[in-house]
């Protein structure tokens, strides 16, 4: 399966990234790790780029690993319409008071606009 996974600077973005590694090593997907330009997030864009690369080189695993400019949700989704990916991983969601799931504005988008089956990792 070819898998491409969206990191903005967040730490359940590198939960994320943990979790789709595991699988890929599992399961011997093609990964492609596309960290996200969020200026809002806890981490830059260029300390996410260190962090995937990082833990790409413990898992001894070689994925090709881009930076996105621009709109994180549009320029992720128009991203994964270029290439052949059989699922988009994104990272997203918390619970309610009442035990719901509520997305953010960039999650939301990516589940409602991608060309490909979407993963969410909470």
């Amino acid at each position: 399966m070819n898998v491409l996974v969206g990191l903005g600077g967040s730490d359940e973005s590198i939960k994320t990234l943990e979790q789709t590694i595991e699988r890929t090593q599992e399961i011997g997907d093609e990964l492609t790790v596309a960290v996200l330009e969020k200026p809002e997030s806890e981490r830059s864009q260029a300390e996410m780029y260190d962090t995937a690369a990082a833990l790409l080189d413990d898992a001894d695993l070689e994925a090709e690993i881009v930076r996105l400019e621009g709109d994180p949700g549009s320029s992720l989704v128009d991203y994964a319409e270029q290439g052949e990916y059989d699922q988009l991983v994104i990272g997203g969601g918390t619970l309610s008071p009442m035990g719901k799931i509520q997305l953010g504005p960039i999650t939301e988008f990516v589940l409602l606009n991608a060309p490909t089956t979407v993963k969410l990792v909470r």
